[in-house]
């Protein structure tokens, strides 16, 4: 079976440094043994939506447990990819946890109200970053019972 088509986390993060950092940190836990990672909110939609053609959705499997996504991204931000997995029938059920370096009261309000599961502030220190990337892949991908696709 082809990699993609077990992916289990989809982490969306344009910051490679947040992102090779939460890729370290769900491993050295054993968290998570099948990451994508796409660096905006268009690779992301492109690999859970495909492009219009009839090709199979890269990350659209039985596997899927949970998308990691940042709000402030390049191209398409975190928000309408929010919106748009939430509102799509194929996806609303997969957990969202929205992991950004904003704390502003309406971006929390609105991905809430948009359908995120979580809403977490990215700390800045190295190692709270990844005890709380631990922790996250602990309870979604461990302790969580996701609905049945």
């Amino acid at each position: 079976m082809n990699e993609l088509n077990k992916i289990e986390v989809l982490l969306v993060e344009d910051n490679p440094n947040d992102a090779e950092l939460a890729l370290r940190s769900l491993k050295k836990h054993n968290l998570a043994n099948h990451v994508h990672w796409v660096k905006d909110g268009a690779e992301a939609l492109e690999c859970l939506f495909g492009n219009g053609a009839d090709t199979p959705l890269p990350c659209m499997n039985d596997y899927m447990k949970l998308i990691l996504l940042d709000l402030k991204m390049p191209k398409v931000n975190g928000m309408e990819v929010l919106r748009k997995v939430k509102s799509d029938p194929k996806t609303s059920s997969i957990p969202v946890v929205v992991m950004t370096s904003s704390n502003d009261d309406r971006d929390i309000d609105d991905c809430y109200k948009l359908g995120a599961n979580s809403y977490i502030t990215k700390p800045v220190e190295f190692e709270k970053f990844a005890r709380i990337v631990a922790d996250l892949g602990l309870y979604w991908l461990i302790l969580n019972e996701n609905p049945l696709k």
